[in-house]
């Protein structure tokens, strides 16, 4: 009987551990889709309005663990496809004085998903670069779904996360002597496909 219940256990303990690993499979790496990803923001005007706009092209990746719901994100963003519905203000902001596309074509952002809620992560904790200035960016995640895609076959998860951020922080100052507010609010709609 002795042996038997020596024998029983590490058995027993061997086949809660690999239901215990099924159950946790590893997180899953997602491209984020370039056509249904539209970084957009709002920024305020002498005071008087709101400016808004959009970043017309994204790339990334991200690394989702729905077991947990954690998980890391990495998006880039063209600040060229810089976007407000007025060719001559997107002009001027691509130029010299504020993003100077040239010598800094991109806007980057890294973090974590964190923070879950029934297994759905509700913010992503992490640093925005650009101009070459890197600085700490919280954001809240208002929805994250995952679903089968229709045609693809492949896992397929959208969601929805905004904050802000100062813009006098990475050096685009311009017209705070005019009266401009510095925050700038931050919305980021994104879709993303499972890796093949």
């Amino acid at each position: 009987m002795r042996n038997r219940l020596n024998f029983t256990a590490p058995l027993s303990a061997a086949i809660l551990a690999l239901a215990t690993t099924a159950t946790h499979a590893a997180p899953t790496a997602y491209l984020i889709d370039p056509t249904h990803t539209f970084p957009s923001f709002e920024a305020d005007h002498l005071g008087i309005s709101i400016w808004r706009g959009k970043l017309n092209k994204s790339s990334g990746r991200v690394l989702y663990d729905k077991a947990t719901g954690t998980g890391t994100v990495e998006v880039s963003t063209e600040l060229a496809s810089i976007d407000f519905g007025m060719d001559a203000l997107a002009t001027w902001a691509r130029g010299k004085d504020f993003f100077d596309v040239k010598k800094h074509p991109r806007a980057v952002f890294k973090g974590t998903l964190q923070n879950p809620v029934n297994g759905v992560p509700t913010q992503l904790v992490g640093e925005l670069t650009m101009r070459g200035v890197t600085r700490p960016l919280t954001l809240t995640v208002h929805a994250l779904k995952c679903i089968p895609h229709p045609m693809l076959k492949r896992d397929y998860c959208g969601a929805d996360a905004s904050g802000s951020f100062n813009r006098d922080d990475f050096g685009l100052s311009a017209g705070k002597d005019y009266g401009f507010k510095m925050t700038v609010d931050l919305r980021i709609q994104v879709e993303a496909v499972a890796e093949k």
